[in-house]
């Protein structure tokens, strides 16, 4: 009776620890994981930056009268007469 109890007792301690190493495993990972959300949420903050910085620029560039200057100054375009303008009915 007394090795029936040994071997129970062994085997029993054998799994406490193999409990208590897979708590510390998944708490380990965990961990991990916690970190990697901390990082991607940074660079989404970030992403969230440039594109607001984009749509800024975006706004800018597509003024009406900041395409009318580009279209002047750089490709020297010009705007029709009246009687050279054609409109198209759908």
């Amino acid at each position: 009776m007394t090795a029936f109890k040994n071997i129970l007792m062994s085997l029993l301690i054998a799994m406490l620890m193999l409990s208590a190493i897979a708590v510390i495993y998944s708490k380990y990972q965990s961990r991990l994981l916690f970190i990697e959300i901390l990082q991607k949420e940074k660079q989404l903050d970030d992403y969230e930056v440039e594109w607001g910085r984009l749509q800024l620029e975006l706004t800018t560039l597509t003024e009406e009268n900041r395409v009318e200057i580009e279209a002047r100054q750089r490709l020297m375009l010009t705007l029709p007469a009246q009687n050279e303008i054609v409109y198209i009915k759908p």
